[in-house]
């Protein structure tokens, strides 16, 4: 089998898988621009099941997380400010995807 393609043991089905384990770039599994970019549970499921033992999860949107979802927002929102000026030109862009997620996340 040629490409990124994976079968799967003993079902001889095979699984789409893109470079590094990533789910399919589609509507199901990442948000649109528009309403905040980032990955849908969907998409975190489908990353999941490609790489077992993650412990990724979604956006951190609520407005009091506990102690450790207000960590990874904090985390999340310190590494994208260096994505901020590392790309100036997404940074003064209003609808790109970073300033987007950013919004999402309350950066």
């Amino acid at each position: 089998m040629s490409g990124f393609g994976k079968q799967t043991k003993g079902t001889g089905k095979a699984v789409n898988m893109s470079r590094g384990g990533m789910p399919a770039r589609n509507k199901k599994n990442f948000r649109s621009t528009k309403s905040g970019a980032g990955m849908t549970q969907a998409g975190v499921n489908a990353y999941r099941r490609m790489n077992p033992g993650s412990k990724l999860s979604t956006a951190v949107t609520e407005s009091n997380p506990g102690p450790k979802r207000a960590a990874r927002r904090k985390s999340y929102c310190a590494r994208s400010a260096g994505q901020m000026k590392m790309f100036p030109s997404a940074a003064k862009d209003p609808n790109s995807r970073l300033r987007q997620a950013r919004r999402r996340w309350k950066c």
